[in-house]
C-alpha cells in the first residue's frame, strides 16, 4: 500500500481528482464518552427510516415488495457475474470412514478464485438430499470441532455434506495456517470496488449449490443450508436470494438490524445501506414459502437475542400465511448462550429431515454418536502446501481495483477532463450522500466566543450533532485553513500542518469532527481499524463516515459564513493522516475550497495488503 508518509500534498481545488472507488474511510480514538452523541445520532436516524414498515397485506403486495427488496440488496452487494466460469473441482484427497467419506475438495467460485471445501458423502445408494454448512467465526473455519460436528452428524443420517471456507476464512486466509480473521481491515479493502464481502459470500454458497447439482450422489430438488453466527448471516442471505435451497436454518445470527447500533459485528455481516430500504424481517421473508428455522440462544449479545429476533419473525409470519405456509416457519429457542450445541443441532437435523425427506414431524433427531477429525487432517493445502499465488480477499480486490481503474481513460484535453470532472464528482456524492437523497441540513446558528486573539464556534452540522472549532490565534482575514487529524482536534492544533499554516499568515481553525476526538466511541477499534464500529454502523445506513466529515466540513464554513457576513477568498482544507482524505473529498464537492493538503495519507484504494489506520 502506497501512502504519503512524512510529506504534504498541496491541491489546487479546481484540478482535484478522485476515484469512485471510495468508501467510508475512517479511523477514531480508543477512548471516548460511553455515551456517543454520533451513535444516538444513527439510531434516531435508522428508527426514522423503518418506522412505516409493515407487513404485506396480499400476497401480490409482498411479490412486488420482494422483487424491489432483490434489486435493492442487489446493488448493495455489487452485480454478481453474468456468466459463472467453470467449476474445475479437484478432490485433494479422501478420507474413509464408518458410513460415510470425507473428500477434500477444491472448486473454482469466479476466475482463479478457489474454494476449499469438504463433501461427507454418505454410504447410499439412492439419490440423497444435501445441506451446504457454512461457518461463523470460528478459528478453525471449515476443520473446527464444532462445524464437523454437524456435518458428521448430518451425513450418519444419510445427507451429502458440504462445507466450505469462506473468502479469507480457514484455508483461505492471507496466510497459510488456520485461525486468521476475514474482517476488519481484510475485508475494507472489498468497499472501493463495491463488493462487500456479504454479498461476495452469496455469490460463493451459490456457487456451492452449483457444485452440488454437479455430484451423482445429490437429488438437486432437496438442498438446505445451515450455520451459526456469521455462518448464520450466510445462511439467511443466501438463503433468501437463492430459491434452490429448500430448508433454511440460521443459528445464533438473526435479530434485527437496528439491534447492531452500538455493538460489534463483522464486516461478512455489513450490507451497505441496507437500512434505507428493509429491516432483517424483509430479508428473511424473503425465504417463504420454502421453509426456515430460526434457532436463537436466550446468552447471546443483543444483535442475535431472542427478543429482537421475535420483532423479525413479527413481521415474517404474515408473509408465509400469505402462501399458506405457516408449517414452514419455526422460532426454536435454546437456553445456552452463543453457539451450535448439540441440542441446536438435533433441532436442525429434524427440520432437514421433515423437509428435505419429507419424514418426520420437524421435532428434533437425536444426533448419531461421532468422533471429529484432528483440523489438519481435514485441509486441502496442510501446512505450507498452498500455493503462493493463491487469491487472497486484497488481492482479489486489488485486481479488481485495476479493472475499474482500467475503464476510465486520462482525459485528452481540458475540456474532456471538465465532463469527466462532472461525472466523478455525481458518483462522489451519490456515494457519500447517497442516491436520490437532498444533503442533509444543518441548522448552523454558530455560537461564537472570542477571548484574545482566538475563537471558538459551536455549530450543528446535523439535527443531534453538535461539534465545535477552535481558532486559538487569529491570522489573514483573507485566508482561512481549516485542519482535521481523526485522533481529535487538539492533536491537529499541536500538529505540523497546523504550525506551518500558522506560520505562512492562514488562520487556523480545527475541530473534532463527529465520532472523533473528544466525541469518539471508546470500544471502537478493531483489529487493524481504529473505528471498526461507528464505520460498519454508518454503512448499514447507507451514511458512510467519510460523507458525514465532510458535511461537518461544510457546514463549519456556513458557521463561519454566518458569523463573519463573508467567507475569506482563499479555504485550505488539510488532513493528517486518514483525515487527508476528508480534506481532498471536501474540496472535490465544495467549490468554496479553493486548495486542499493531505499528509501522510493513503495514495491508493489499490493495495494487496489490507489497509492500516
Amino acid at each position: 500500500m502506497r501512502c504519503l508518509v512524512g510529506s504534504v500534498t498541496w491541491v489546487p481545488a479546481a484540478v482535484i481528482g478522485f476515484s469512485l472507488l471510495g468508501a467510508a474511510v475512517s479511523h477514531a480514538q480508543d477512548s471516548g464518552p460511553q455515551s456517543m452523541p454520533l451513535l444516538d445520532f444513527l439510531r434516531r436516524q435508522a428508527a426514522e427510516l423503518r418506522k412505516q414498515d409493515r407487513p404485506p397485506a396480499t400476497l401480490a403486495q409482498w411479490e412486488s415488495q420482494r422483487e424491489a427488496l432483490r434489486k435493492k440488496l442487489q446493488a448493495a452487494w455489487g452485480e454478481f457475474p453474468e456468466t459463472p466460469c467453470p467449476l474445475e473441482p479437484q478432490v485433494i484427497g479422501t478420507l474413509p470412514r464408518d458410513g460415510y467419506r470425507v473428500e477434500k475438495i477444491v472448486f473454482q467460485t469466479r476466475p482463479g478464485i478457489r474454494m476449499t471445501a469438504n463433501a461427507y458423502v454418505p454410504n447410499r445408494a439412492e439419490k440423497v438430499p444435501a445441506v451446504l454448512c457454512v461457518h461463523g467465526h470460528w478459528r478453525g473455519a471449515k476443520q473446527d470441532p464444532v462445524v464437523q460436528s454437524r456435518c458428521i452428524g448430518l451425513a450418519k443420517l444419510g445427507f451429502f455434506v458440504l462445507v466450505v471456507d469462506a473468502f479469507g476464512a480457514g484455508e483461505r486466509a492471507l496466510g497459510k495456517a488456520l485461525g486468521e480473521y476475514h474482517g476488519e481491515m481484510v475485508a475494507a479493502t472489498l468497499l472501493p470496488v463495491g463488493l462487500p464481502l456479504s454479498g461476495l459470500q452469496v455469490y460463493e454458497n451459490m456457487r456451492a449449490v452449483d457444485y452440488l447439482l454437479s455430484r451423482p450422489e445429490v437429488d438437486g430438488r432437496r438442498i438446505g443450508i445451515t450455520g451459526a453466527s456469521g455462518g448464520g448471516n450466510q445462511t439467511m442471505y443466501a438463503g433468501a436470494w437463492d430459491d434452490r435451497f429448500s430448508a433454511v436454518a440460521p443459528v445464533c445470527s438473526v435479530g434485527n438490524y437496528q439491534a447492531y447500533l452500538g455493538v460489534a459485528c463483522c464486516m461478512c455481516e455489513v450490507v451497505p445501506d441496507v437500512l434505507q430500504f428493509t429491516e432483517e424481517w424483509g430479508v428473511l421473508a424473503m425465504t417463504a414459502p420454502r421453509a426456515l428455522m430460526v434457532v436463537n440462544a436466550t446468552r447471546d449479545g443483543i444483535q442475535f437475542s431472542v427478543g429482537e429476533a421475535r420483532k423479525s419473525l413479527e413481521s415474517v409470519r404474515p408473509v408465509f400465511a400469505l402462501y399458506d405456509r405457516e408449517d414452514s416457519l419455526k422460532h426454536a429457542i435454546f437456553e445456552s448462550p452463543h453457539d451450535y450445541n448439540r441440542a441446536m443441532r438435533e433441532a436442525m437435523y429434524g427440520w432437514m429431515t421433515r423437509f428435505l425427506n419429507a419424514s418426520g414431524d420437524a421435532e428434533p433427531v437425536p444426533e448419531p454418536e461421532f468422533k471429529t477429525e484432528d483440523p489438519e487432517a481435514l485441509r486441502c493445502f496442510p501446512g505450507e502446501s498452498r500455493p503462493d499465488d493463491f487469491i487472497t480477499i486484497p488481492r482479489f480486490a486489488a485486481a479488481e481495483a485495476r479493472k475499474l481503474l482500467g475503464k476510465r481513460p486520462a482525459p485528452a484535453d481540458p475540456a474532456e477532463w471538465r465532463a469527466q470532472r462532472a461525472a466523478l464528482a455525481q458518483g462522489l456524492s451519490k456515494r457519500l450522500f447517497g442516491e436520490d437523497r437532498p444533503l442533509p441540513a444543518g441548522k448552523v446558528h454558530a455560537a461564537v466566543n472570542a477571548a484574545g486573539t482566538g475563537r471558538t464556534i459551536r455549530f450543528q452540522p446535523e439535527p443531534g450533532i453538535v461539534l465545535t472549532a477552535n481558532q486559538r490565534s487569529s491570522g489573514s482575514t483573507k485566508r482561512l485553513a481549516i485542519v482535521l487529524d481523526l485522533d481529535g482536534e487538539e492533536k491537529a492544533a499541536a500538529g505540523s500542518l497546523a504550525a506551518s499554516l500558522g506560520n505562512r499568515g492562514w488562520s487556523v481553525l480545527t475541530l473534532d469532527l463527529r465520532g472523533t476526538g473528544k466525541l469518539a466511541y471508546a470500544h471502537d477499534k478493531i483489529g487493524r481499524a481504529p473505528d471498526h464500529n461507528t464505520a460498519e454502523w454508518s454503512l448499514l445506513l447507507g451514511r458512510p463516515l467519510l460523507g458525514q466529515w465532510v458535511i461537518d466540513v461544510r457546514r463549519l464554513l456556513d458557521a463561519v459564513q454566518e458569523n463573519d457576513g463573508a467567507l475569506p477568498e482563499e479555504i485550505l482544507v488539510a488532513g493528517a493522516g486518514p483525515a487527508g482524505l476528508v480534506a481532498v473529498a471536501s474540496a472535490a464537492l465544495d467549490p468554496r475550497i479553493t486548495q486542499a493538503a493531505a499528509s501522510g495519507t493513503l495514495a491508493s484504494y489499490v493495495s494487496e495488503e489490507p489497509y492500516e489506520g
